[in-house]
């Protein structure tokens, strides 16, 4: 797992702590220290694939297409993302810069997304469960929060869950670096309106706060077991349902309290809302 110094038993064999020999000036990984092993699914920049690095630590490799993302920037915002470290969150081990395509080296989460876990294991989960998810993403956050890191797109889609079964958020700063206009204008179909505030939707003004209002959203999903917010909807009418105050039903694993947290999550006014130190 994601482990700075190493306080608990590692679980699974050939699972090294994520930072093992690893400098953290050393952003830069050498193509040939890393062995492609199978395809795990493709993402927003390209195919994904399980792989090894240095022939011992398990890693997912994420190969990011030409004309994907603005490289140099990313790679200047790479140098820092390898400075976050925290259990909650997926680590960043290094990226490969030196030659096309280039490769993003994170650690590798065996139970996937977190909306797919949620989803076939519907009605598995006890809602003691689904709520340590939830605070386990809240835990990471609240890290990216006290380091004044912001998501911009936190969503169930966009955390993982390890052997241990332990949730941890994923491709945080990374919408930023898309090149494309149908994931980066908001009325583009891919913009992801369902998880976004009213700030973001209207104004492009994103926050702490709004990645607030999204866990509000990513909190439904899990206690939906991973259903489509305003399933039937589209985004202008989600725009407009919003606009005029509505908001998710509450989910029936969820309790009063419970969804009375998510529901401070989408104060209509930014400064409403709850931090993640709060929640």
């Amino acid at each position: 797992g994601l482990i700075t110094r190493l306080r608990h038993p590692v679980g699974s064999a050939g699972c090294l702590p994520a930072t093992a020999g690893l400098n953290y000036d050393e952003w830069e990984i050498n193509p040939s220290e890393l062995m492609f092993m199978k395809e795990l699914g493709r993402g927003q920049f390209g195919v994904v694939q399980l792989g090894k690095w240095k022939a011992t630590i398990k890693v997912a490799i994420k190969t990011v297409h030409e004309g994907a993302m603005s490289e140099d920037d990313f790679i200047e915002e790479a140098k820092l993302m390898m400075k976050l470290s925290h259990p909650n969150l997926v680590q960043l081990y290094g990226v490969c810069t030196h030659h096309k395509p280039l490769y993003v080296v994170t650690e590798f989460m065996e139970n996937g997304c977190l909306l797919n876990y949620l989803r076939q294991r519907r009605g598995q989960l006890g809602r003691g469960v689904l709520l340590s998810m939830c605070q386990d993403v809240c835990e990471g956050m609240e890290y990216l929060e006290r380091n004044s890191f912001i998501h911009r797109d936190l969503a169930a889609r966009n955390c993982l869950v390890n052997a241990e079964h332990i949730v941890k958020v994923s491709d945080f700063g990374m919408t930023r670096y898309v090149i494309d206009d149908e994931y980066i204008s908001s009325s583009g179909a891919k913009f992801p309106v369902k998880w976004s505030s009213p700030e973001v939707f209207h104004f492009k003004k994103y926050s702490s706060k709004s990645d607030v209002w999204s866990f509000g959203v990513l909190m439904w999903e899990v206690f939906t077991e991973g259903k489509m917010p305003f399933e039937c909807k589209s985004n202008s009418e989600v725009v407009r349902e919003i606009s005029q105050g509505n908001r998710l039903y509450r989910p029936h694993l969820a309790s009063h309290t419970v969804y009375k947290v998510m529901y401070s999550c989408w104060h209509e006014k930014p400064e409403g809302r709850p931090t993640f130190a709060e929640l």
